[in-house]
């Protein structure tokens, strides 16, 4: 029986590491702006230095990063401005071959290499997936009502008003729900504070935070999935809103990252062992709607149900003024060409333990890892259905290994990549939330060893490090990248 001042300390540990993230969190969305870093620019005295030139002309200021979040931010202007996901179009003199782009993606701020040119019309697109967008224009038009705001002339509280919404309000309940599930399956305070801290500081989720994306509604999403479904599993509570809460995030996760319909699957099939007729009446229903959103507002936009990355490799990104394009006497250089000179071995290298791995940036990560295995080993030793956390460990290892080696056995050479300019693998921070429950018997483990708590400490400050490091702007390389291309070891 645990004390009640025990409890009371606990929760007050709680409150204050989530008060202090999310307020961290909140003033880097605050303080968000474009940003021009002179040491990532050409050295004009240097005529083999390939990056590009310092600009001629002060840019425009504004509250986004870069192309990924850029592209958004135009379906998001384009939608509730000129009421299309237009965003722009290409005029083609037919005697001259000539073409002359307009729109919105010309304007300065507003430009992006993350965008489709659809051949029969000759409009552009995003090439981010609309759904998240569509929602995001949601509010903008809100905005825009109630205030009279204006993304082009008031970008600065309308972005800044909108990050707090979709990344600050969801991370705050996200740590909310965290600091819950510590509290049930923990077995120590320190354990217990351990994953709470990893989960608000040591992680991408609050790195990219300060922009518009995909990744971190994701994570939030795996989260609010995984903490109903441990409710069912558990405690055996069976009420309705809890198999739909379940379903539906379960499903939204998916939509916003493909890889993550493995997730989807394996927590609905986890829940149909355990509750077969509530399963297939609420729970799938459930997460067939964001599907339908997704393919719907799809749809909407490009007039197929084939999304925009689906078209990579053809006329739809290899148009003429591409940065996708081919151009095989025209070498280009950088981290998205990086499968040129690099073989899938050192490519898994990297993703694992090099310049974006999963362990040496977040090495916090390794006692997941353990977790996993602890408690897949216990679950054969006892040779019983799985309590919840050996349910946890089943579902996350396999769906790591699942998404992890797809990355880097299956994929194609071109598509083969490390997220281009980005702090870390960004398509693998939804695994995050799986990870962090994962690791909670390892974590309680550790608390009772002197020697356990020192180790965690490391591992937990390197992490925390890492996810600092491109505090202002998540669109930046990895300090362990920034080391190794300063001493001259890796050269893309």
């Amino acid at each position: 029986m645990q004390s009640t001042d025990s409890l009371h300390l606990r929760r007050s540990m709680y409150a204050l590491l989530i008060t202090v993230a999310v307020a961290i969190v909140v003033g880097h969305i605050v303080a968000v702006n474009r940003l021009y870093e002179p040491n990532l620019y050409r050295d004009e005295g240097d005529p083999n230095d390939l990056r590009s030139p310092w600009p001629r002309t002060r840019p425009q200021p504004m509250p986004t990063h870069g192309d990924n979040d850029r592209s958004r931010w135009d379906t998001v202007r384009a939608l509730v401005d000129d009421g299309t996901y237009v965003i722009g179009h290409r005029d083609v003199d037919s005697a001259t071959g000539q073409y002359v782009d307009r729109g919105i993606i010309t304007e300065d701020g507003w430009k992006t290499i993350d965008k489709v040119l659809r051949p029969d019309t000759q409009d552009f697109y995003s090439s981010k997936p609309p759904l998240l967008p569509t929602l995001v224009a949601g509010e903008y038009w809100l905005l825009k009502q109630l205030f009279g705001w204006s993304i082009t002339t008031d970008r600065y509280p309308v972005v800044r008003s909108i990050l707090v919404t979709v990344n600050g309000v969801l991370f705050l309940v996200y740590l909310i729900f965290l600091a819950r599930l510590v509290e049930q399956f923990g077995s120590s305070d320190w354990g217990r504070v351990l994953v709470l801290a990893a989960g608000g500081f040591a992680t991408f989720v609050t790195t990219f935070a300060n922009t518009l994306n995909n990744h971190t509604v994701a994570a939030c999403c795996v989260l609010f999935a995984l903490y109903p479904a441990l409710q069912i599993w558990y405690r055996g509570e069976y009420r309705a809103s809890l198999f739909l809460t379940a379903g539906f995030f379960a499903g939204f996760t998916a939509v916003n990252e493909l890889p993550a319909a493995s997730f989807a699957v394996g927590l609905l099939l986890l829940l149909l062992l355990r509750a077969p007729g509530r399963t297939l009446l609420l729970a799938v229903p459930a997460a067939l709607v964001p599907v339908a959103a997704a393919l719907w507002t799809n749809y909407l936009a490009l007039g197929q149900l084939r999304p925009a990355y689906g078209e990579f490799g053809g006329p739809w990104y290899e148009y003429a003024g591409s940065y996708w394009k081919i151009d095989p006497t025209n070498l280009k250089h950088g981290i998205d060409w990086a499968y040129r000179s690099e073989s899938r071995a050192v490519y898994a290298f990297h993703v694992l333990v090099g310049h974006h791995g999963i362990f040496s940036l977040s090495p916090i990560f390794l006692l997941s890892v353990a977790g996993m295995l602890y408690g897949l080993v216990k679950w054969r030793r006892n040779g019983e259905q799985p309590p919840p956390l050996n349910m946890v460990a089943l579902l996350s290892l396999g769906v790591s290994l699942l998404v992890v080696g797809f990355y880097i056995g299956v994929v194609n050479d071109r598509n083969r990549n490390y997220g281009g300019w980005t702090s870390g693998l960004r398509w693998l921070i939804w695994l995050t939330p799986l990870w962090l429950v994962a690791m909670m018997p390892v974590a309680d483990w550790l608390s009772y060893r002197r020697w356990g708590r020192g180790l965690a400490y490391l591992l937990l400050g390197i992490s925390i490090f890492s996810a600092t490091y491109p505090a202002l702007n998540p669109w930046r390389h990895p300090w362990l990248y920034d080391l190794l291309q300063a001493h001259g070891w890796i050269q893309y």
